[in-house]
């Protein structure tokens, strides 16, 4: 702006204004500087504040989270040593399972799976949970000899009833003949599947023995027993068993070696052998 224009303006301000426009006081330079030190303290006084305030609801939280785990602590106890810890809630039930041969004992919620009651409250994780919504058969146990899927049945449900998992087929180091022919043919790959897959094919023989007709069997009307099933047979059977890794071929490779008594030629070979006789 032009010094003509600033005094034309000037001329025509009043006091107060020409005042307020002019140098401060020695007074009004003390007013100004308190002023500024009021808000910078202000300022100061509101972020300690804020801090603070974040610290106490911070320390609250905490305090309610350890409150909680402290008290779900104390209502957890071992059923027995080498046993994992067990929920005792206020409505807790016995339920006595026969399991393996051996009897069971475990305080549980009404509302608690078998396959948890196995996994969590007895030790026995050989029972695998999959999908948790018995669609792939991963969970699947005997009992009273029939395949039942674990996740789908309620450990009250089984109370006094006997149970075979995983762990019980095998009679110490000798191996159930179902076990080992899915090792001979290499009945599994990463192995998830396989303890409901070996349980669900040691109850499809039992059916077989018994006679018991499959959407597939042909000889139903007969009542014969004993059915010789056929490859197709076995697969219908078995269709609730899920395997992602494909290994479905020697899955039915060992059942039927089992279910006839006879040898089962393998269907794999190794990569080596597959080398040398190229090479020969």
């Amino acid at each position: 702006m032009s010094e003509d224009y600033l005094e034309a303006q000037e001329a025509h301000m009043s006091e107060d204004e020409t005042e307020l426009l002019s140098e401060p006081t020695p007074e009004q330079t003390d007013l100004l500087k308190h002023l500024s030190d009021f808000g910078e303290s202000r300022r100061h006084f509101l972020g300690q504040a804020s801090a603070a305030g974040l610290g106490i609801l911070a320390a609250q939280l905490l305090a309610e989270q350890e409150a909680k785990a402290a008290s779900n602590l104390s209502n957890y106890t071992s059923a027995e040593p080498g046993v994992n810890a067990v929920a005792a809630p206020a409505d807790a039930m016995t339920v006595k399972l026969k399991i393996n041969g051996a009897e069971q004992s475990v305080s549980i919620e009404p509302r608690v799976t078998l396959l948890d009651a196995l996994r969590e409250r007895i030790g026995l994780t050989g029972t695998k949970k999959g999908c948790d919504h018995g669609q792939c058969g991963a969970c699947t146990v005997l009992v009273n000899g029939r395949r039942t899927l674990s996740c789908l049945t309620l450990a009250a449900m089984s109370d006094g009833q006997e149970i075979t998992t995983i762990e019980g087929l095998a009679k110490g180091e000798e191996l159930h003949p179902m076990q080992a022919a899915f090792i001979k043919h290499d009945g599994f790959q990463c192995g998830y599947c396989t303890p409901g897959q070996i349980c669900s094919a040691v109850a499809l023989l039992t059916e077989a023995k018994n006679g018991e007709a499959s959407y597939v069997t042909t000889n139903f009307r007969t009542g014969a027993k004993s059915l010789q099933l056929s490859d197709e047979e076995i697969k219908e059977r078995m269709s609730g068993n899920i395997c992602r890794c494909g290994a479905y071929p020697n899955i039915v490779a060992a059942i039927r070696e089992v279910h006839t008594g006879r040898d089962v030629a393998q269907n794999w070979s190794f990569a080596e052998k597959e080398l040398t006789d190229e090479t020969v």
